[in-house]
C-alpha cells in the first residue's frame, strides 16, 4: 500500500505526466458521456427491445465494445469498430497491391495518403454499417419510438452516427498525440470496462436467486476468470529466448569474449490483433443482415452471427490463426533481424550468417507462432463454452476473447508508458522487481 501511495505521488511531481493522464481522463470523460445521447428522434424510454437483443451474443459484444452506446441508440453506436476495419483492409491492401506498398514505403508522405484512405473508406463503412443498424432499430422498436420516419429520419440520423464514430476516432488520436497510451485502444477498453460491473451483478444476482450451490458455482467462475486472467496475460508477454553467441571483439583496452545473449522471439508476436482482425471481419455479416430481403440470405448470415454456433467459432478461430501469422509476418522481419545481427558481430552458433540465419529465425517464428495461435484461437471462443455452461452472457464475455486479452494487453502498455516516465526522472517504477513488459511493436496499437 505504501509503495502504491509514493508512485503516485512521484506521478503527481512530474508535471507533463500529470497533464498527460488529466488530459487523457478528460478525453474518455467526453467519449462516455457521447455513448448516452441518443439519436436525435428516438424516443430513450422505448429501448427496451435493443437493449434485450443486445443482451448477450455478438450484438452484446459489439455493444460491450461500444460502451453500451449500441444498446442506447447513442450518437457514438457505430463506435470505433468501422475506423478498424478500413484499417485493417488497408494493411491487406499493402500487400496485394503494388500502389500501396509504394505508399508504405514512401515515408511521412506515404502514412499521412493512406490516412486519408484509410479516413474515406471509414466513412464509406460507416454509411453501410448506419443503414444496417437502423434498418434493425425500425425492427426492433415499435413506431411510437420514432418522432418522424422516413427519409426525414433515415438520412440525418445516418450522418450523424457517421459524424460521432469520427469524433470517436478524433478523440483517439488527440489521446495519443496528448495523453498516455494509445487513444483507439483506451477507448475501446473503457468501452469494455464500463460493462463490467453490470455483468458481474447481472451473474451475482442470477446465482443468488438459484437453489442450492448457486453461490458455489459463482466462486468456482470468478477462480476461473482469475486462471484465464493469468493465462491471458502470459499470452500477451509470453517469449521464447532464442541463443546468439556473440563473436569475440575488441573494445578499447578490454576484449569480451564468449558473452551469450539472446533474441526474445515471442510466442504470439501478433498481441490481440488477430482477434481485432477477425472480429471486425464477422462483423460484417451481421451489419449486412438487415440490408437483404431474402429469407435464405438472412439465413445464411445469421448463422455466422450466432455468438455459440458451430459456423461463427469455427470461422472465429480460423481467421484468429490465419491472421497470427499475417501479423506476425508484418510486425517480425527474420532479415533485418539477421542484418543487425551481422552489423553488430552477432551469430547463431552452428548457423551461417545471412541467408542461412535468415531461414533458421523465420523456421523457428513459424514453429513457435502455430501453438500461439492455437492457443490464441482457444482464448478468442472460451466465451462462447462459458455460455454453454449457463454463464450469463455478458459476464462470459469476461472469459476470455477480444475484452480480455484487449483489457488485459492494453492497460500493460499503459502501465508501460507510465512506468518509463518514472524511470525517466530516476524515481521507482511500478513494480520492485523488474519492469512491466507490454506488447511489443505494432501489436500494441489495435
Amino acid at each position: 500500500m505504501r509503495k502504491l501511495i509514493d508512485t503516485l505521488k512521484n506521478i503527481y511531481k512530474i508535471e507533463e505526466l500529470r497533464s498527460r493522464i488529466n488530459t487523457t481522463l478528460l478525453l474518455l470523460l467526453v467519449y462516455r458521456l457521447g455513448s448516452f445521447i441518443a439519436l436525435p428522434g428516438i424516443d430513450p424510454m422505448q429501448l427496451g427491445e435493443l437493449k434485450k437483443q443486445t443482451a448477450d451474443g455478438l450484438l452484446g459484444l459489439l455493444n460491450t465494445f461500444s460502451g453500451g452506446a449500441f444498446s442506447n441508440a447513442s450518437i457514438f453506436a457505430l463506435g470505433i469498430m468501422p475506423y478498424i476495419t478500413a484499417s485493417i483492409v488497408i494493411q491487406l491492401l499493402g500487400i496485394a497491391v503494388p500502389y500501396f506498398q509504394r505508399l508504405q514505403k514512401d515515408g511521412e508522405s506515404g502514412r499521412n495518403k493512406i490516412n486519408q484512405i484509410t479516413r474515406l473508406l471509414t466513412v464509406g463503412i460507416l454509411f453501410l454499417q448506419g443503414s444496417g443498424y437502423l434498418t434493425n432499430l425500425h425492427y426492433q422498436l415499435p413506431e411510437s419510438a420514432f418522432a418522424v420516419g422516413g427519409a426525414f429520419f433515415t438520412i440525418p440520423a445516418i450522418i450523424i452516427m457517421c459524424a460521432g464514430s469520427m469524433f470517436v476516432m478524433w478523440l483517439g488520436e488527440r489521446i495519443t498525440d496528448k495523453g498516455i497510451g494509445n487513444g483507439i485502444s483506451l477507448i475501446i477498453m473503457i468501452g469494455i470496462i464500463s460493462r463490467l460491473p453490470f455483468a458481474f451483478f447481472a451473474e451475482l444476482a442470477s446465482r443468488w436467486s438459484e437453489q442450492g450451490a448457486g453461490m458455489l458455482m459463482f466462486l468456482v467462475e470468478l477462480v476461473l476468470l482469475f486462471v484465464v486472467f493469468m493465462l491471458s496475460i502470459l499470452l500477451v508477454q509470453g517469449t521464447r529466448k532464442v541463443p546468439v553467441q556473440y563473436a569475440k571483439r575488441i573494445v578499447g583496452n578490454k576484449q569480451y569474449g564468449g558473452v551469450r545473449q539472446y533474441i526474445p522471439l515471442k510466442v504470439n508476436a501478433a498481441g490481440v490483433m488477430p482477434i481485432i482482425f477477425a472480429q471486425a471481419i464477422v462483423m460484417i455479416p451481421l451489419s449486412m443482415q438487415g440490408l437483404f430481403e431474402s429469407e435464405g440470405i438472412r439465413a445464411s448470415l445469421a448463422a455466422f452471427s450466432d455468438f455459440t454456433g458451430f459456423w461463427y467459432n469455427f470461422a472465429m478461430a480460423l481467421m484468429v490463426v490465419i491472421f497470427t501469422y499475417f501479423y506476425t509476418a508484418i510486425t517480425v522481419n527474420p532479415v533485418q533481424m539477421a542484418e543487425d545481427m551481422k552489423k553488430n558481430g552477432g551469430f547463431i552458433p552452428g548457423v551461417k550468417p545471412g541467408k542461412k540465419t535468415v531461414e533458421f529465425l523465420d523456421t523457428i517464428m513459424s514453429r513457435i507462432t502455430l501453438p500461439g495461435s492455437i492457443f490464441l484461437a482457444l482464448v478468442t471462443i472460451l466465451p462462447s463454452f462459458a455460455m454453454k455452461l449457463g454463464i450469463n452472457g455478458q459476464f462470459a464475455n469476461f472469459f476470455g476473447g477480444t475484452s480480455l486479452l484487449i483489457l488485459v494487453g492494453v492497460v500493460l502498455d499503459t502501465l508501460q508508458q507510465i512506468e518509463s516516465h518514472l524511470l525517466m526522472r530516476h524515481y521507482d517504477g511500478l513494480m520492485k522487481d523488474g519492469r512491466i513488459k507490454g506488447r511489443v511493436g505494432g501489436a500494441a496499437a489495435i
